[in-house]
């Protein structure tokens, strides 16, 4: 059983549908009562419970937790179900991750695909799943929306995409800068892990490596932080075409 704690984490889990429950609650407040009509209106059941109830389950708690019986994995999808749902749409974004173990990074990448509206993120069976309450809790709620799909050969995921006539670009601090290239019509951003980057058959893979154009004296950024950026820079050129 997981534990889910954190006001937006709960609301996006109850929101999506896919909340079990019961809601545990152990203070009053104003979002308590937000939190319990929510789950009132879902029918989930609500207990009222101690303090130190949930002190045990969820030590970081705000007097709200959420019991559900499986991580949060997003809208789930297969590759294969994504890409036939495509049809003849000329715009898309996928985020394949490679290797990016740390459930805080993690989390916060998939807010950024879900602000800006990413269609797909693809990972390697998920090694992550026993951090389901960090990424949640991270990602604000996203992880309960942004489609996911898993798969044991990442590579070859990579190639579905290329045939389906995505162009693949691997985030890399010696890459190209990403202003010059044409992010725009079906695109792929891989990122990898931090410490290991992204594994050679991947690099392979890519029609081109890019980065972020920098004027710091430290030569890198966090990978959350670079998967926002560039997510962003994708999006706006894509605004900019229409």
């Amino acid at each position: 059983m997981i534990y889910l704690s954190g006001f937006h984490a709960i609301e996006e889990r109850i929101k999506s549908g896919r909340a079990c429950g019961p809601l545990l609650v152990a203070k009053a407040g104003p979002r308590a009562r937000e939190l319990s009509d929510l789950a009132a209106e879902k029918k989930i059941r609500i207990d009222r419970v101690g303090t130190a109830d949930l002190d045990r389950l969820a030590p970081d708690h705000r007097g709200v937790v959420l019991e559900v019986d499986e991580p949060s994995a997003g809208a789930d999808i297969t590759l294969e179900e994504f890409l036939a749902g495509l049809g003849d749409r000329k715009e898309a974004l996928a985020v394949v991750l490679d290797e990016i173990t740390d459930p805080h990074n993690y989390g916060a990448i998939l807010r950024s695909c879900d602000q800006f509206g990413v269609d797909i993120v693809i990972t390697r069976n998920r090694r992550i799943a026993k951090h389901a309450e960090v990424i949640s809790k991270t990602s604000a709620g996203a992880s309960a929306w942004v489609p996911s799909a898993e798969t044991a050969n990442l590579p070859r995921a990579v190639e579905d995409l290329k045939q389906a006539g995505f162009w693949i670009y691997g985030a890399d601090m010696g890459g190209e800068s990403s202003w010059d290239k044409d992010l725009k019509g079906r695109t792929a951003l891989i990122f990898g892990g931090e410490g290991t980057g992204i594994s050679r058959l991947l690099r392979e893979n890519c029609d081109a490596l890019i980065s972020i154009p920098s004027l710091g004296r430290i030569d890198s950024l966090n990978v959350s932080v670079a998967a926002g950026i560039l997510l962003y820079e994708v999006t706006r050129q894509k605004k900019k075409k229409k």
